[in-house]
């Protein structure tokens, strides 16, 4: 994050880059349920600790309670239901068509449970968090509370978050940064869920951050974060 970068690098050419170089990106935040990673972001922008702007909604219901944060803060909202469209293809071309028309740099999925097809020009432009360390647990059925139940179930001593790059299979984009819990053995899927989303309101606006910070870099499938931003 912005304010910790100060302090990890001593060199003074190397803190004025980052603070020169920093834009507010433009991100679209994709909802499905309570809307808790969106409400998250905005807590993050308005206290100075990500450099984003919040330019758009997408919900893929009107029922996803999330849209309460959207209205609270004037963000425009869309909300597009699948049921609507005739195949993935249409339902995918109808949500990332307004992200284009609010001109977003970069689309956040938070809670969103919809298969979407990433079109090419929003290649490495789409992440999503996922409640685990990837790729475990990880994939098609692995959501929610499921993805702890099956944590708990395999014995795993260790579990978390991941916060990755969206391509057009479940959880399999490239990795930007993971952060771990440790699994305990009083743990419920319920405590051990609440843990790991402690762990995602940090690990999220870092990845955003970063990118904010232009230190992120795709080669291959491999995420490589520079030091100092790229010139």
């Amino acid at each position: 994050m912005g304010t910790g970068l100060m302090v990890v690098f001593s060199q003074p050419w190397i803190k004025e880059l980052i603070v020169s170089t920093t834009k507010t990106i433009r991100i679209a935040v994709f909802i499905s349920g309570t809307g808790r990673t969106l409400l998250n972001l905005i807590e993050r922008i308005a206290d100075g600790k990500l450099s984003a702007e919040i330019a758009l909604v997408v919900a893929s219901t009107p029922r996803a309670s999330g849209l309460q944060y959207a209205e609270k803060n004037g963000i425009p909202i869309r909300i597009i239901e699948k049921k609507d469209f005739p195949d993935d293809n249409a339902f995918s071309e109808t949500n990332f068509a307004p992200c284009r028309e609010f001109k977003v740099d970069y689309v956040v999925m938070g809670g969103y449970v919809k298969f979407l097809s990433i079109p090419r020009d929003f290649h490495n432009r789409v992440l999503n968090i996922h409640p685990s360390l990837v790729p475990a647990f990880c994939g098609k059925g692995y959501y929610g509370s499921l993805v702890h139940e099956a944590v708990l179930k395999y014995g795993a001593k260790i579990s978390g978050c991941t916060v990755h790059f969206v391509d057009d299979e479940y959880d399999k984009g490239p990795v930007i940064l993971q952060k771990a819990v440790e699994v305990r053995e009083n743990d419920t899927p319920s405590t051990l869920n609440d843990r790991v989303f402690e762990m995602e309101c940090l690990a999220y606006p870092e990845a955003l951050q970063l990118l904010a910070e232009n230190r992120i870099t795709v080669e291959d499938r491999k995420v490589r974060i520079r030091q100092s931003p790229r010139e």
